[in-house]
C-alpha cells in the first residue's frame, strides 16, 4: 500500500504544464526568489537596490532564461543569473549590484548582493571557485518580453518566446500498464508536426523518441523530455522538463538494476598487474568501487585494503546507446588472484563483477563451430537422400501423368552435352509441358535409372524403335555445345572412315536385339554432361538415317532463344549432320512445335511454324 501510494503521489506531482525558449528551457520549481553562494563564498544576502554605476568589477555575467513552477505547474517565465567572482587580494566583504531593463517599463531595477570572501588558504591558494546564483523571479519578465541584464561594465540580453510558440506537455505515470505517457496539451493547437527526444543527464544527447509512452521500469531520476513543434527551422523553439529529479529515492532502484560492471585483467608497462574496469548505468551515479579476492562461495569476496576508489563527476562519458560510462583502473594489484570488482551506492551493494575467462570463452566457440558444422552435415545427408526420393517421386507422376494424356504420340526429349543448369531447367519445363498437352514423353533427365542400367545407345533404341507404329518424335536441343559437338562428331566420323560404317552397322544390330560392337570410344571422350553419351548416340542414329533419307521425319531440333545456339568462333552454318531438320525457336515458335508433333512429318502442314535448315 505504501508503495502504492507513493507511485500514485509521483503521478499527481508529474502533471506539468510547461513552456519554453529557442534556448531550451529548463524547469525549475521554486517558492521564492533565490539566491545562492559557492562554498568559497559566505553571509550571501540579496535585497532591493538602486541604479549605481561602477565602472569595473571582477565578475563574469551569465543570464539564462529558465521556467519557474510550483509543484509542476503554473509556470512563468524567470531569469537565471550566474556570476564567477574573482576576489582580489585580501577581499572579504562585498557586495554587486545587479540591474535589468524591461523595455515594456520604462526603468531598471536593481537588487544588491551582498556576501563575504573566505580568506584564502596559507598557499596563497582559494579554498574553491567563487560564484553567485540568483533566480529573478519578477512580474515585469514575461514571455514575449527582451531583457537586459547589467553588472557594472558587463551586459547580456535576452528574449524570451511568445507563450503560443511552444507545446505544453504533461507526464502521468500509469500503474496499471507501468508505463509513462507523454501527453500534450489539447488546447495547443499547431499545422507542424510535433517532435519529441529523451535524454539522461541535463548534458546528455537527445535521442528521437517516435513513442509517446515510457516503460516504467526505465524510468531513472536524470531522464529529461524535450517536445516542440517541428517548423523546419530554427524558430523551432523546445520545451524540456526532467520531472523526475526530485524523486531520486522512488526511481535510484532502476538506476541500480541498469548498473553493469566490465573487468579485464591487464599488465602495465612498468611490468605491474593492473584490473581495469568500466561501469555502465543509465545516470551518474555516486558509489565506491574497490577490488576483492573471490573465495570458494559465489558470493564471497574479500576486499583488497587500500585499493577503494570513489567514482569522480569529471569523467562520465555518454555512449551511444544513451547510457553513462565511468572507466578505472586498479593499479599493482596482486597477480595470480582471482579478482573481482564490488560496487557500493547509497543504498546498494552490487557484485562481484570478474573478468571473462577467455580459455572458457576459447572453449565454447569451439564446440559451438564443432556443432554447427555436424548439423551441417547432417542436413546435408538428409538433403541428398530427400532429393532422391523427390526426384523419383516426380519422375513416377510424370510419368503417371503422361500415361493417363498419352493420346497424341510418344516424344523422346534429348538433353545437350553441356552442363547447364539453366538449359536443363528449360529441358525440364519443355517436357512438362508436352506431357500437359498430352503426349507420352520421355527426358534422358529424368531416366537416369534406366540410363544406368541399360546404357545410352541401348536406351535411346529401345525409346526409337516403335517409330512405325506409334509415330515417335525425337527432339534434340540446340546449344553452342550440341553446335560443337556436332561439327567434332562429322570431322571424327569423315576420318575414321571404317569405324564409322561399324558404327552404322551396329545401329541396324541394335534394332534387331543383338549387341552393339564397334562402338568408337573416341566419339564420346571430352563430354561434360552425365547425358552427353545419349547426344552422341542421337548422333549416330541421325547419320543413319540421313543414309536411309528419312533423318527428318525422325529427328527435329529446338532452341532456346534465351541461350546463343552458334558458337562465337563457329564461322560455317548449321552442321552438316543437322542440316534438313526441322528447327523451332522457343518460346517464339511454341504454337509452331506443337502443330508439327500433333500432325506428324506425313501430314498435310509438316514443318508449319517451324523451317528445315
Amino acid at each position: 500500500m505504501k508503495a502504492m501510494f507513493l507511485w500514485w503521489s509521483l503521478a499527481i506531482l508529474l502533471l506539468i504544464q510547461s513552456v519554453a525558449s529557442a534556448l531550451e528551457l529548463e524547469m525549475l520549481d521554486y517558492k521564492s526568489e533565490h539566491f545562492t553562494c559557492s562554498k568559497g563564498i559566505s553571509n550571501c544576502t540579496v535585497k532591493a537596490g538602486a541604479v549605481v554605476l561602477i565602472p569595473e568589477c571582477p565578475v563574469d555575467l551569465e543570464v539564462q532564461p529558465v521556467l519557474c513552477c510550483r509543484q509542476g505547474t503554473a509556470c512563468r517565465p524567470c531569469l537565471h543569473i550566474h556570476l564567477d567572482i574573482q576576489p582580489r587580494n585580501h577581499q572579504t566583504a562585498s557586495y554587486v549590484n545587479v540591474c535589468y531593463n524591461v523595455p515594456e517599463l520604462g526603468m531598471d531595477i536593481c537588487k544588491i548582493l551582498e556576501f563575504t570572501v573566505i580568506p584564502a588558504a596559507p598557499d596563497g591558494q582559494a579554498t574553491s571557485k567563487a560564484w553567485l546564483s540568483l533566480l529573478l523571479k519578477d512580474n515585469a519578465v514575461s514571455f514575449n518580453s527582451q531583457v537586459t541584464v547589467y553588472v557594472c561594465s558587463h551586459h547580456s540580453k535576452v528574449v524570451l518566446p511568445s507563450v503560443d510558440e511552444v507545446p505544453s506537455f504533461s507526464a502521468l505515470i500509469d500503474q496499471e500498464s507501468h508505463e509513462v505517457r507523454l501527453q500534450v496539451n489539447k488546447a495547443d493547437d499547431s499545422p507542424y508536426p510535433l517532435e519529441m527526444c529523451l535524454q539522461h543527464e541535463d548534458n546528455g544527447v537527445c535521442r528521437t523518441c517516435k513513442e509517446s509512452t515510457v516503460p516504467l521500469h526505465s524510468v531513472t531520476p536524470c531522464m529529461c523530455f524535450q517536445v516542440w513543434w517541428n517548423k523546419g527551422d530554427e524558430r523551432s523553439h523546445r520545451s524540456i522538463s526532467c520531472p523526475f529529479r526530485n524523486h531520486t529515492e522512488l526511481l535510484q532502484r532502476n538506476v541500480w538494476e541498469n548498473v553493469s560492471v566490465s573487468v579485464v585483467q591487464g599488465q602495465m608497462n612498468s611490468g605491474g598487474a593492473m584490473l581495469s574496469w568500466n561501469l555502465t548505468a543509465p545516470c551518474r551515479v555516486e558509489a565506491e568501487v574497490w577490488p576483492c579476492q573471490k573465495g570458494a562461495g559465489l558470493d564471497r569476496c574479500t576486499e583488497l585494503v587500500a585499493f577503494r576508489q570513489r567514482l569522480s563527476d569529471d569523467i562520465w562519458r555518454e555512449n551511444s546507446r544513451g547510457h553513462w560510462v565511468m572507466p578505472g583502473v586498479f593499479e599493482d594489484v596482486v597477480l595470480g588472484l582471482d579478482l573481482c570488482v564490488m560496487v557500493k551506492g547509497k543504498n546498494s551493494e552490487l557484485g562481484p563483477f570478474c573478468p571473462i575467462d577467455s580459455s572458457w570463452w576459447h572453449w565454447r566457440w569451439s564446440l559451438l563451430v564443432l556443432l554447427s558444422l555436424m548439423l551441417a552435415v547432417l542436413a546435408a545427408i538428409c538433403l541428398y537422400f530427400l532429393h532422391g526420393k523427390l526426384k523419383r517421386w516426380a519422375w513416377e507422376w510424370y510419368q503417371k501423368e503422361c500415361g493417363r494424356l498419352a493420346n497424341r504420340g510418344h516424344i523422346v526429349l534429348l538433353s545437350p552435352p553441356d552442363v547447364d543448369g539453366s538449359v536443363s531447367e528449360l529441358v525440364c519445363e519443355l517436357g512438362s509441358s508436352l506431357c500437359a498437352q498430352g503426349f507420352s514423353v520421355s527426358v534422358d533427365l529424368w531416366s537416369r535409372a534406366e540410363l544406368c542400367s541399360l546404357g545410352p545407345l541401348p536406351w535411346l533404341h529401345s525409346q526409337l524403335q516403335h517409330l512405325d507404329s506409334q509415330g515417335i518424335r525425337a527432339i534434340l536441343v540446340l546449344t553452342q555445345a550440341a553446335w560443337e559437338r556436332a561439327e567434332d562428331w562429322v570431322r571424327q566420323w569423315d576420318q575414321q572412315g571404317q569405324q564409322g560404317k561399324d558404327i552404322v552397322q551396329g545401329v541396324g544390330k541394335e534394332e534387331g536385339g543383338e549387341e552393339v560392337e564397334g562402338e568408337d570410344n573416341g566419339l564420346l571422350q571430352g563430354m561434360f554432361s552425365p547425358y552427353a553419351d545419349v547426344f552422341s548416340a542421337a548422333l549416330s542414329c541421325i547419320k543413319a538415317e540421313h543414309k536411309l533419307g528419312c533423318a527428318g521425319e525422325r529427328f527435329l531440333l529446338v532452341h532456346f532463344e534465351a541461350h546463343s545456339a552458334k558458337p562465337p568462333s563457329s564461322e560455317r552454318g548449321l552442321p552438316e549432320l543437322f542440316q534438313g531438320l526441322p528447327m523451332f525457336h522457343l518460346p517464339s515458335q511454341s504454337q509452331g512445335l506443337l502443330a508439327e508433333l500433333a500432325m506428324g512429318p506425313t501430314g498435310p502442314e509438316a514443318g508449319i511454324g517451324g523451317h528445315r535448315v
